[in-house]
């Protein structure tokens, strides 16, 4: 008995039918749409975005910022003549450098939002390659810390984010990864608050779990977001206080603050430059106004 003669088109037909079948299973699964353009997305992935979209992040280009802490300004007035803001002049920030990708808006912004509060925890990995970007390539580092949250906040959000990039990261570098800190209490959040207030409000927020000494050691400290650094500053005096040698904070993006920070002497009161002030009194009109510091100081924290 001979196989069956199938009519003309039959196999396409068919061919066509197995087609739709996949394609209806693909979205039953995967969503129709990049989350960040609204394009269909047409490869499958973990990640609910299109290559496109991963690709289009860019670094963070500023022509004047801090040597130290990175600070981006829209001009110079706020450095000295060694490039330096008059808070790490002041020895305020805490940490030794700060790195960061890119700006916290565009799709950068709405991939951290579905890396942190959308549960996409594969854009980890992402991450770690525009991390490892933002570093220089003479770095070196003993160990990688990761931001640490409240454990209240860490069960409502069912993971750490920064745990997420530093495992990244220190894969990457070939460095451990150690979590000696915690966080000791919930903090209310630091949004719309001052920057004095801000200090206050982390102020004691961080310990090094009993017994941990990090004599000598070059510490790589992550994030996810840097706003103004008082949050990463203290959790850097605290890494600082246990031994750590050397503490460089790096962040997948920080905001861009450069119209706040920046400023031209002739507009400060009777015309004086403030990288010509008195460095105490900075401190404490910094810690006892309502303005914000960077109005005052124009720094990082």
């Amino acid at each position: 008995m001979g196989w069956p003669v199938l009519p003309d088109g039959a196999l396409s037909a068919s061919e066509e039918a197995i087609h739709a079948l996949r394609h209806g299973l693909f979205h039953l699964v995967f969503p129709d749409d990049c989350r960040v353009c609204g394009e269909p997305l047409r490869e499958v992935s973990r990640i609910p975005v299109c290559a496109r979209c991963l690709e289009s992040t860019e670094p963070i280009s500023a022509e004047h910022f801090c040597v130290a802490c990175r600070t981006p300004f829209l001009n110079r007035s706020p450095l000295d003549d060694s490039g330096r803001c008059a808070l790490c002049r002041l020895g305020l920030a805490g940490f030794d450098e700060v790195y960061s990708f890119g700006w916290y808006q565009g799709a950068l912004r709405t991939l951290i939002h579905l890396f942190k509060y959308g549960g996409v925890r594969p854009l980890a990995r992402v991450f770690g390659k525009y991390l490892k970007r933002a570093l220089p390539v003479d770095q070196r580092f003993d160990v990688v810390v990761p931001m640490p949250l409240h454990w209240r906040r860490r069960w409502q959000r069912g993971f750490n984010q920064a745990a997420l990039l530093a495992r990244e990261v220190a894969r990457r570098f070939g460095v451990p990864v150690s979590k000696v800190v915690r966080r000791s209490r919930a903090t209310p959040s630091q949004s719309g608050l001052t920057h004095a207030r801000r200090r206050a409000n982390v102020r004691g927020a961080f310990k090094v779990k009993n017994g941990t000494r990090l004599n000598g050691l070059r510490v790589l400290l992550i994030d996810d977001v840097l706003t103004t650094g008082a949050t990463a500053a203290a959790c850097a005096r605290e890494l600082k206080r246990a031994g750590a040698a050397h503490v460089t904070v790096l962040a997948l993006a920080r905001t861009d603050r450069r119209e706040l920070l920046s400023y031209h002497p002739d507009s400060t009161a009777a015309g004086n430059d403030l990288r010509d002030s008195n460095p105490p009194a900075l401190a404490a009109a910094a810690a006892g106004s309502n303005l914000p510091a960077s109005v005052i100081v124009g720094g990082v924290i």
